[in-house]
């Protein structure tokens, strides 16, 4: 049985003023419990990555982890954790980054990635492009190719698309957009 875009989206609940006041954050738990959700959810990004030169899959802290871990294994490359200051524990590469709601930073190890590899950048949601952004600068500075920026979820008033588009100069996939 397929599940349909519109039934995926029916999955994932809106929780208003979370993180904080004046977001609405689209939640993706309700959708991964759903077994055949979860499946086209992650069926949807691996037959648009498929048949592409990818050597990793690039997941950002923490819910890039639950995108890039399975996608990474369908298409049988491996996977890059891209995560917040002080969790990984080699020799890091660092980039600080501005969200919708905040600044943050992003690390990545030095040796996560060989010069010249062909890299897919992934996490749940496409806001502001501010986490995505950093992470094509992480892969920037271990001179990997960027093949692409893949999100579950895109928020379109938040102009994340354009931003990685005119900034990045990087293909931007999501599955749906608000």
């Amino acid at each position: 049985m397929t599940v349909t875009l519109e039934e995926i989206k029916s999955k994932i609940r809106a929780i208003k003023d979370f993180p904080k006041e004046g977001i609405l954050f689209q939640d993706i738990t309700t959708a991964l419990k759903d077994a055949k959700t979860m499946k086209a959810m992650c069926d949807y990004l691996y037959e648009y990555y498929k048949d592409k030169k990818i050597d990793y899959i690039a997941g950002m802290e923490s819910r890039g982890f639950i995108v890039g871990m399975p996608l990474a294994y369908r298409l049988n490359v491996g996977f890059i954790p891209v995560r917040k200051p002080g969790k990984l524990p080699a020799e890091t590469y660092r980039q600080s980054y501005e969200l919708e709601y905040g600044t943050s930073t992003i690390e990545m190890h030095k040796d996560a990635v060989e010069e010249g590899k062909n890299v897919l950048i992934v996490d749940d949601l496409l806001a502001t492009g501010g986490t995505a952004c950093a992470a094509c600068q992480l892969m920037k500075k271990a001179k990997a190719n960027i093949i692409g920026v893949a999100f579950w979820i895109e928020l379109n008033g938040l102009n994340g698309r354009k931003k990685l588009e005119e900034q990045e100069n990087v293909e931007v996939v999501s599955m749906l957009k608000y």
